[in-house]
């Protein structure tokens, strides 16, 4: 068996014997998380939870809470954790997230870690959170980031470093001449970047103190990176 079978059959196994409980997975720009997300997701048969769409779905379905973050919103302002906090309890307790699910986006804060930890501890059966952060090197980041080209037409995506078209700077399958969008800039990057280690390290140093946490190398195979995923989740609640 290779390497690559034997890493996946390993996750398979983990994910027959685990109740995944809830996940955070984290990781800087860039490394892959909505890519993993959606293995895990399949892999599990539970939710990805993104604040950004609870938002935007709170907002369209014109509930409570999406009302006031409308009127938040409409002033220009930043809607407020607690509010933000009030969508995802309430998201939590739907019927798809009772073995558990992917959390994206939040925590993204100490202040909502331990906000999360405190809902869950007090919630009867419920597993706490375990975080495990993608790891990939800044420079293997940049050129993701920087070499990424879209086509405007059928938005197919290029990459100038590892994934580059057949005619220099046109799409395959359009012709039409790509595009850069302005956040795929090294300036904006390097911004992104020290934004995530300035909010991200107190989250992760709370997860790691409290041993629920654990790193693997984002810059292998999908299948591969999925199967370490799922593996040390195992490992973190035979641990728990």
């Amino acid at each position: 068996m290779s390497a690559l079978m034997a890493a996946v059959e390993q996750g398979r196994e983990a994910e027959r014997k685990t109740l995944p409980g809830p996940i955070l997975l984290l990781g800087a720009p860039g490394v892959g998380k909505g890519t993993q997300a959606k293995e895990l997701v399949k892999l599990w048969g539970i939710p990805q939870i993104s604040t950004g769409d609870l938002l935007r779905a709170n907002v369209a379905d014109g509930t409570t809470l999406g009302r006031t973050a409308k009127e938040i919103i409409g002033r220009g302002e930043l809607v407020p954790d607690v509010l933000v906090n009030e969508m995802v309890a309430a998201r939590l307790l739907e019927p798809d997230a009772v073995r558990g699910y992917i959390l994206d986006g939040f925590p993204r804060t100490l202040v909502q870690a331990c906000w999360l930890d405190a809902r869950l501890a007090a919630q009867v059966g419920a597993l706490p959170v375990v975080a495990v952060s993608i790891q990939v090197n800044y420079n293997q980041l940049l050129r993701r980031i920087t070499g990424r080209r879209i086509c405007p037409v059928c938005q197919s995506i290029y990459n100038i470093y590892v994934n580059p078209t057949k005619k220099e700077g046109f799409c395959d399958v359009e012709g039409a001449e790509l595009i850069q969008r302005d956040d795929d800039t090294e300036e904006v990057f390097k911004e992104r970047m020290r934004a995530y280690a300035a909010l991200t390290s107190p989250v992760v140093e709370h997860y790691r103190d409290q041993g629920r946490f654990a790193e693997v190398d984002g810059d292998r195979p999908i299948e591969v990176i999925a199967a370490e995923i799922v593996a040390a989740v195992e490992r973190l609640r035979l641990q728990g």
